[in-house]
């Protein structure tokens, strides 16, 4: 099917059309050309663009600028949570529903189905969204759960024209082998329904740069989806690079290469866009360490261990010594060097004993942390507390092992302590960092997760083991992902001694 025919689809007058869209075939063009378009055609109505990570929402923020308030352009939880808060009360839910969600185990997941049930139950709440909204693009919708699909069907049934575009074998936010297949079961059922059935198969990321190496890409994605081996055994294109080196670390998440073997990997990272992907976010970190913490993390949209401190805080408000144990945990999270046995402990133990013993050096450094945690026993405390020690690792030598890893984040739970409800703070700050946008920067280290709809020139994706990338359907999407993101170069980190059964060597 040629780009032609897609445009010709999205277009016609058929209610859903369904696209298959591989990663870098053009599929953010066609939908942001098409909201172009049709945006000032649709009168008092909006035309919602839905996307599944706020990433998402950048690239369509940026290519459909102009548009005003013909386009809105919202995360699928961003949709669902306005929905439920005009509508708590029917829920059972607070006012402040993002908030509940934040702080609920699956919260999100269970506001989810608590909204499709409300707009199959009352058929005139989505009847009114398919007004406020005529038209619907729903982008990556393979990632939306069977609540989330049937949020946006309810809208649909209700009179919304449907564009979604997909692709299958970029399914990483699936879970369960379970879930996997309940969402291949929903995708299928969709292209079933739709009137217009189309797929970009044009590798136009790359036909300024590597050509050969997107058509590489493409038939890559082709074998894992087949459940075939990438063949690394023959000539690879122009821009594929394979290195051998395994991971020695005795850690769990941990990463050591041998001396020897390590030079061309500093080399590849050297380059002046790099993306080093690896799969978890502990070694993620990990990484960094090995690379002497030359590149910065791309930290994303999401603030999962500050989300995980507000939860504690909330739960421990006027008791010290439990806050300063979330602040330790939280430091684990964000970077490492403030460790129980090297500082943790003591700082933990000021805070039950209401700081209360004369000290010096280093402990006294820490006493005047938990200081603040007495005086204030909430969230305020807690981030006065991180400001405090901010300053302290900038000025004091006893500190200067402490390193911050996820700076945004740690930065932004400092920011908590301006707010008296650390619900509205984390609001506000989340607001404001998505309408700032944080730009890429030209190097970064990242899980193939946060990376997911993000290019660069370059990409450095390691290890590529048995313990990364199994035989399983979830491995392979996410292999497809990571190989997906580069534009110019590709260097695969491969280990001889325990290779991932995904690729022939």
């Amino acid at each position: 099917m040629s780009d032609e025919t897609v445009a010709e689809a999205l277009r016609s007058t058929a209610r859903l059309v369904v696209v298959e869209a591989p990663g870098g075939c053009g599929k953010t063009y066609q939908g942001a050309q098409y909201a172009r378009d049709v945006a000032p055609t649709i009168g008092s109505g909006r035309l919602l663009i839905v996307t599944h990570t706020n990433a998402a929402c950048d690239v369509f923020a940026e290519r459909t600028k102009g548009l005003g308030n013909g386009v809105e352009i919202r995360t699928i939880d961003g949709l669902i949570t306005e929905i439920a808060g005009a509508y708590h009360q029917c829920l059972g839910l607070p006012a402040d529903v993002g908030a509940w969600a934040r702080n609920e185990i699956n919260g999100y997941d269970d506001l989810a189905n608590r909204t499709a049930l409300l707009l199959t139950r009352r058929p005139m709440i989505a009847t009114c969204l398919a007004r406020r909204y005529p038209i619907m693009i729903c982008d990556e919708h393979q990632d939306a759960c069977a609540s989330r699909h049937a949020v946006i069907m309810c809208m649909h049934e209700a009179g919304s024209m449907l564009r979604v575009f997909a692709d299958p074998m970029q399914m990483i936010f699936a879970g369960s082998a379970a879930d996997a297949a309940a969402a291949k079961q929903r995708w299928d059922e969709l292209k079933a329904g739709a009137e217009r059935l189309e797929e970009l198969d044009t590798p136009h990321r790359w036909t300024e740069a590597q050509p050969a190496l997107g058509e590489w890409i493409l038939n890559a994605r082709a074998v894992l989806r087949d459940g075939g081996e990438i063949d690394l055994s023959s000539d690879l294109p122009t821009g594929l690079s394979v290195h051998y080196a395994s991971n020695t670390s005795p850690q769990n998440m941990g990463f050591r290469i041998a001396g020897n073997l390590s030079q061309p990997i500093y080399a590849c990272a050297n380059a002046d866009s790099v993306l080093v992907l690896t799969g978890h976010r502990k070694r993620v970190t990990a990484i960094r360490a090995f690379l002497n913490r030359r590149l910065p993390i791309w930290e994303g949209h999401v603030r999962d261990s500050m989300a995980s401190l507000i939860a504690h805080c909330k739960a421990n408000g006027g008791n010290p010594g439990e806050l300063a144990q979330g602040m330790v945990t939280f430091m684990g999270n964000v970077g490492s060097g403030f460790s129980p046995s090297a500082f943790g402990n003591r700082f933990i133990a000021e805070a039950q004993d209401g700081c209360s013993k004369a000290c010096t050096g280093k402990p006294h450094h820490l006493q005047s942390m938990a200081r603040h945690i007495v005086e204030t026993p909430d969230h305020r405390g807690v981030a006065d507390a991180l400001k405090h020690l901010r300053q302290l690792i900038a000025s004091e030598n006893s500190f200067a092992s402490i390193r911050i890893d996820y700076a945004r984040e740690f930065g932004e739970a400092i920011q908590l302590g301006r707010y008296e409800n650390a619900d509205v703070g984390f609001a506000e700050i989340a607001n404001r960092r998505s309408h700032a946008r944080p730009k890429l920067p030209s190097k970064a280290i990242s899980t193939i997760h946060k990376a997911k709809g993000l290019e660069f020139d370059s990409v450095l994706l390691m290890p590529c083991d048995k313990a990364n990338f199994g035989n399983t359907m979830s491995a392979r999407s996410k292999l497809y992902v990571a190989l997906s993101r580069a534009t110019t170069s590709l260097t695969l980190v491969l280990s001889k001694e325990d290779p991932s059964p995904l690729f022939k060597l």
